[in-house]
C-alpha cells in the first residue's frame, strides 16, 4: 500500500481535525494512521534468524534512513532490539523516505511472522504516521 500519495497532508489534516471535534482524545493518546504494510526485504542477509524465537507480532521496529546507501538513496533500514533485520522494500520506500526526511513521526510494528522458505514471506510489518 503506497504512503498516501493521493491525499495531500492538508486534506488529511482537515479530515483528522473534523474527526477530533466529534471524539476528542486525551493528551496522552496518540493518533496513528496506517500508511503502509510491507514484507521485510533482505532478511536472509541479516539478523532475523538470531531473533526469530523472541520476536512477536506487535513488537516495535526501528526504521532508520540511509540516504547515503550506495544501492538506494531512499533506503530505510529495519531493526529489532538493536539488530538489523533487513530493509523496507525498494519498491515501497520512496514516499516513506520522503516523510522521514521531512521529520514526520513514523513508527513500525511487526504484523505477521511465518516460517516460510521464501524470505520475503517471513516478516510483514506495518508503518504508521503518528500525529
Amino acid at each position: 500500500m503506497p504512503f498516501l500519495p493521493m491525499i495531500s497532508r492538508c486534506v488529511l489534516t482537515a479530515l483528522l481535525a473534523a474527526s477530533l471535534l466529534l471524539a476528542p482524545a486525551s493528551a496522552e493518546e496518540q493518533i496513528k494512521i496506517l500508511v503502509q504494510s510491507s514484507p521485510l526485504a533482505g532478511s536472509q542477509f541479516y539478523a532475523l534468524s538470531s531473533v526469530w524465537d523472541e520476536i512477536r507480532p506487535g513488537d516495535k521496529l526501528l526504521l532508520t534512513r540511509e540516504p547515503d546507501n550506495r544501492h538506494d538513496s531512499n533506503a530505510i533500514r529495519v531493526e529489532y532490539g538493536g539488530r538489523q533485520l533487513g530493509y523496507v522494500p525498494r519498491a515501497e520506500n520512496r514516499a516513506l523516505a520522503a516523510a522521514m526526511d521531512r521529520g514526520e513521526h513514523i513508527e513500525a510494528r511487526v504484523s505477521r511472522l511465518r516460517k516460510a522458505k521464501n524470505p520475503w514471506q517471513r516478516v510483514e510489518f506495518e508503518v504508521y504516521l503518528v500525529l
